[in-house]
């Protein structure tokens, strides 16, 4: 388990490219469809929790998902995994933009990923927006789809040019969503 733990985010790290949330659809492939450690619920679950602790969220993610599943050296190894490809690659690339500091070559190849980048992320959002509109049961729900947009729509929020704190928006969302469950309407 730990090796499987460790290459299936040594692929996390290596195939990620454009941070964290670029990596969930990669994370959710792995955790839930192939190897199964996940359902979709807790793979939301994962999300919200890796997102809400300090650091990368998919390192968060792959330290959550190995401690889960094997303690702490499923952790360590996970973590491992998700680190070691991007620290050799940012030390190749430092020492190549070191060397060929004129940068065209680069700029052009990170203009390329762009794209790519945004597809990724908005693969993860359309994954969060479909367990955020699913009831438990397998049905729709409404109050989690309005919990949803009204988080949304606070966050975007500007009251006199002065964003809503998402720690604030966090915090009513968790008690609305208990006080919902407890009614049963979640």
């Amino acid at each position: 388990m730990i090796l499987s733990l460790f290459m299936a985010f040594l692929q996390v790290g290596a195939f990620s490219i454009g941070g964290g949330y670029a990596a969930m659809p990669l994370i959710k492939s792995l955790t839930v469809d192939t190897h199964a450690w996940l359902t979709t619920a807790e793979f939301a679950d994962l999300v919200t929790i890796a997102e809400m602790t300090p650091g990368p969220i998919a390192l968060n993610a792959a330290t959550f998902v190995g401690m889960r599943l094997s303690g702490l050296p499923g952790a360590l190894a996970a973590t491992f995994g998700c680190v070691l490809p991007s620290l050799l690659i940012v030390s190749l690339l430092s020492w190549l933009y070191a060397h060929f500091s004129s940068g065209k070559v680069m700029q052009s190849v990170l203009g390329t990923l762009r794209p790519v980048v945004v597809a990724l992320i908005a693969s993860a959002a359309v994954t969060l927006i479909q367990v955020a509109c699913t009831h438990q049961a397998g049905g729709f729900s409404a109050p989690g789809c309005l919990l949803m947009l009204a988080a949304f729509l606070a966050l975007r929020w500007k009251p006199r040019g002065k964003a809503v704190s998402p720690m604030l928006v966090m915090a009513l969302c968790g008690v609305a969503g208990v006080v919902l469950h407890a009614v049963g309407w979640m």
